[in-house]
């Protein structure tokens, strides 16, 4: 299943890794990525795919809610076709 993850806070050392690492502990393929600077905001997107029978989306999505409030950053993850049919409307 492929998931969009959007990361949004006050730029630090490690988000990047942070969140990879995330992906790496569930066996997901980050087939995209991109991060921007706005002065000290952090904005980054990364396009994942999931594997449902070794990561579930909830399960991830409680490991991105952890890293966010520990990092103090914002973390969604959602389906990329709940994704593609908001922005169709």
């Amino acid at each position: 299943m492929k998931c969009v993850v959007y990361v949004l806070g006050k730029d630090k050392t490690g988000i990047v890794a942070a969140v990879a690492n995330v992906m790496a502990k569930n066996k997901a393929n980050i087939g995209d990525i991109s991060q921007t600077l706005l002065d000290d905001l952090f904005c980054m997107t990364m396009l994942v795919s999931l594997d449902p029978e070794t990561a579930g989306f909830n399960e991830v999505q409680e490991q991105l809610d952890a890293v966010g409030q520990e990092m103090g950053l914002q973390i969604t993850i959602q389906r990329q076709d709940v994704f593609d049919f908001m922005y169709s409307v």
